[in-house]
């Protein structure tokens, strides 16, 4: 007899905890991406969860050796580019990362473009090829020393798109001046 009931338990039991097994899809909308100055700040970057796993997502930031992010996990640097980490198995080739090239303005984000390995960011800069070179206990997130190429602005320009992000209530009007004054001595013919 207890091994009848053994099976019938384990009959009931086994469908539960094969529907547990299954990843829980995060969805992702334009009304997923917010003000930067409303995610937290980790190192020059930040971060959020979609899943409302925020501190797995910090551990994994803030970890002096690396880690793989939560499922959720929302990694941004400006306010146009934004990387999200999809449910495990969505797209192993990016370690579950999709990829956001955004339209940002006072009401909100619109996606621009957004995938994997074919997004292109302002730069003409392939997303995935920048991220892959990340050494793999960063997994593909690319800070000084994680083995990804250098960005091609420097660190004060940065700072005045993160100032700058025009989702936010208040806005850097300095931050945004030097940050126009950079781009006008790119783009000089002199």
């Amino acid at each position: 007899m207890p091994c009848r009931t053994i099976a019938l338990a384990l009959t009931l039991a086994l469908p539960v905890l094969a529907q547990a097994a299954e990843p829980v899809p995060v969805t992702v909308t334009e009304k997923s991406f917010k003000c930067l100055s409303d995610m937290t700040p980790v190192r020059g970057f930040f971060v959020d969860n979609l899943s409302g796993d925020l501190e797995a997502t910090l551990k994994v930031a803030r970890s002096p050796v690396g880690g793989v992010y939560p499922p959720g996990s929302v990694v941004q640097l400006v306010p146009t580019e934004v990387m999200v980490k999809r449910e495990t198995g969505f797209s192993p080739v990016t370690k579950d990362w999709e990829f956001f090239e955004l339209d940002v303005d006072r009401n909100g984000s619109t996606i621009r473009k957004r995938g994997f390995v074919e997004v292109n960011n302002r730069f003409k800069k392939n997303c995935f090829a920048c991220h892959v070179a990340a050494k793999p206990e960063w997994d593909m997130i690319c800070e000084k020393d994680h083995g990804c190429e250098k960005l091609p602005i420097p660190q004060h320009v940065i700072n005045a798109l993160q100032k700058t992000d025009p989702r936010c209530s208040v806005s850097d009007a300095t931050a945004l001046q030097r940050f126009t004054s950079w781009m006008v001595q790119k783009l000089s013919p002199n």
